[in-house]
C-alpha cells in the first residue's frame, strides 16, 4: 500500500525560507512523477512543481525561480524548496502520485507565510 507523508511546514515571515518533505512507502519514487500542490482556503487545489522518474522538472509561474522540487532516492523522498515567501504561498501543502493509475495523496502540511 502505498502512502505520502508531508512536513516541514510552518510559520514563516515573508522572504523566508522552508524545506517541505514527502516521504514514501509502498512504492519506489525514483520511477514515479511526483508533484507538489497547494490550496489555499476557498481555492482549488493547484500544482506547483512536478519531477518526474527522470528527473525533469517543472513549476507553476507563480514560484518559478522561488521554489525547488528534489529527490532523494536512496531516502525515498521528494523536496520542495521554497525561497523568497510571499503571504500568497500560504496554503497545505500536499505531494501526490500516480501508480498504476491510481492517485495517492498525503495528508499535507501547513505554511502560513505572514509577519
Amino acid at each position: 500500500q502505498v502512502q505520502l507523508v508531508e512536513s516541514g511546514g510552518g510559520l514563516v515571515q515573508p522572504g523566508g525560507s522552508l524545506r517541505l518533505s514527502c516521504a514514501a512507502s509502498g512504492t519506489q519514487f525514483s520511477i514515479l512523477t511526483v508533484n507538489w500542490y497547494r490550496q489555499a482556503p476557498g481555492k482549488q487545489r493547484d500544482r506547483v512543481a512536478i519531477i518526474t522518474g527522470s528527473d525533469s522538472t517543472n513549476y507553476a509561474d507563480s514560484v518559478k525561480g522561488r521554489f525547488t522540487i528534489s529527490k532523494d532516492n536512496a531516502k525515498n523522498t521528494v523536496y520542495l524548496q521554497m525561497n523568497n515567501l510571499k503571504p500568497e504561498d500560504t496554503a497545505v501543502y500536499y505531494c501526490n502520485t500516480i501508480r498504476y493509475g491510481i492517485a495517492y495523496w498525503g495528508n499535507g502540511t501547513l505554511v502560513t507565510v505572514s509577519s
